[in-house]
């Protein structure tokens, strides 16, 4: 089989997913495509369609077979041609088709992939700091490996034109990070001789059950193996990497045989040998062999430690919306309860511009501000509003400046239940700890059929293009219930650490 970019891409994602599109039982894949991810597609296409409108004079090789494409293609480039769009490139087992192949001032030729994400991971200001996407650098290395190979390029060397438009390039033979030597180019290396293992069959590999696999077709299959085997990483927080060196060095492949083991014991084998439980430290082999006794035995929650919340009138249970597509903050949620009642309130970005989201930021600030000092408490779960309304202060200064944002979430009265209590204070016998999970395996319910954060944003893109009334109360009502599924988690701590 073909080694494609989409192959070392789905390889980065999952490497199990890789084995199972191949020869795993088909009948078990879901046909129809994530509507989050289809909206994904979509946008990549609008995005580049944008790019290359913009972009001036090219060579379009759109049209035709692949080997006639890939014809073109060479004919293309031994003529010099400054710029090709959508070529395709060929050696071996190995097919790309970058977006365009741009050509240098030495003739030689330099891949360039136009993506609808940002050009590299992190959110420092400091470009330092960031670092080159793996799924980006190893598409760029396939291609810039047949150039090579047929004497089109002589550098490891790609560009990502990125969805603010910049250039970044792409250095393929530096290292991946400051405590990582290893090159991206060695990393596509293993990276391809994984694949073409696993394509092959030659190597088989193992499902695993984590948090980015909700949006593949294989989903439920891989999930429902997981649980039928007992598989580790229905551990919280024990994935894919830490599970295989357990399974390789202790021979422990289920969750109940982590329970009770003797932690002190492996780790004077560790001491011994440096390449044993590589990556798997004390902490781990504790944490999972509790979570494994709560799964196996306790089967209930547990609180290790007391907890002191706010004696307040004004209890807000507090949810954000957003469109990590579009940069965009569409939907603020508060549920309010206090002594007098309980009510939903929300305030919403019903267009896609600045004026509409700086509008609802203002709203949900006025609402704010009007509750009496000290006596009210704000509960959400994870860092990710904090992180979102500093990127908003910065955008909008005249509202709340960065500063301010970081002294609201600083009050003691502002708790993110997750970071502060869930994840540190607790464990529960599941093997995710998102709000969904929690407040499911709590009793809570979801009005809708399908609630998910991703689906949200699809139905915000439609609600954009219909403005359908029920597309918009769908909205609202799934917020409204994040925020409930927030109060019915806090309210169960409390019990919880009334039965301490």
């Amino acid at each position: 089989m073909n080694i494609t970019a989409s192959i070392l891409y789905d390889y980065t994602q999952c490497p199990h997913r890789v084995w199972r599109d191949k020869h795993g039982p088909q009948d078990e894949k879901i046909k129809e495509t994530n509507p989050f991810v289809q909206l994904l597609w979509d946008k990549g296409v609008q995005h580049e369609e944008r790019v290359i409108k913009d972009i001036g004079e090219f060579t379009d090789l759109r049209q035709g077979t692949l080997d006639e494409r890939a014809n073109a293609t060479t004919v293309a480039i031994q003529n010099g041609t400054p710029l090709i769009y959508q070529g395709v490139l060929k050696y071996k087992s190995l097919i790309g088709i970058p977006d365009l192949l741009k050509r240098l001032s030495d003739n030689n030729y330099i891949p360039v992939e136009i993506k609808s994400g940002k050009g590299l991971e992190g959110s420092g200001e400091d470009q330092s700091e960031r670092k080159p996407k793996k799924h980006y650098a190893v598409q760029l290395c396939l291609y810039v490996e047949i150039l090579k190979q047929h004497g089109f390029a002589d550098e490891n060397k790609g560009i990502i034109i990125d969805i603010l438009r910049n250039e970044v390039e792409y250095s393929l033979d530096s290292p991946m990070g400051k405590k990582n030597n290893l090159s991206w180019w060695q990393f596509y290396e293993g990276t391809k001789r994984e694949v073409e293992l696993l394509l092959s069959n030659t190597k088989q590999n193992k499902p695993a059950f984590g948090g980015v696999c909700k949006m593949c077709p294989w989903f439920t299959s891989c999930k429902d193996w997981c649980r039928a085997t007992s598989d580790l990483t229905n551990i919280f927080y024990l994935g894919r990497g830490k599970r295989d060196v357990i399974n390789s060095d202790l021979g422990i492949e289920k969750v109940e045989e982590l329970v009770g083991i003797d932690v002190e014991n492996v780790l004077k084998q560790k001491k011994l040998d440096k390449s044993f439980l590589k990556g798997v430290g004390k902490n781990i082999l504790m944490q999972s062999s509790r979570r494994a006794e709560i799964i196996t035995n306790t089967k209930k929650p547990v609180l290790y430690e007391q907890i002191n919340l706010p004696n307040v009138k004004y209890e807000l249970f507090f949810d954000i919306e957003t469109d990590p597509t579009r940069d965009f903050v569409y939907l603020h949620g508060v549920w309010e309860r206090t002594p007098k009642g309980e009510r939903f309130i929300h305030f919403l970005a019903d267009s896609i511009t600045p004026e509409a989201e700086k509008t609802a930021w203002e709203e949900f600030w006025k609402y704010i501000d009007r509750l009496p000092l000290g006596d009210f408490s704000v509960y959400y779960y994870s860092p990710y509003e904090k992180t979102i309304y500093k990127q908003m202060a910065a955008l909008y200064p005249g509202i709340k400046t960065v500063e301010q944002i970081e002294q609201f979430f600083e009050n003691p009265n502002v708790i993110d239940l997750y970071s502060d209590i869930v994840f540190k204070k607790t464990d529960w016998p599941l093997a995710s700890y998102s709000i969904k999970d929690i407040a499911n395996y709590l009793g809570f319910k979801w009005r809708d059929e399908s609630p998910s954060g991703a689906l949200s944003i699809q139905w915000f893109n439609e609600y954009i293009e219909t403005k359908n009334p029920d597309i918009l109360k769908r909205i609202i009502e799934y917020n409204e219930d994040d925020c409930k599924a927030t109060m019915v988690l806090k309210d169960s701590l409390v019990e919880l650490a009334k039965n301490m």
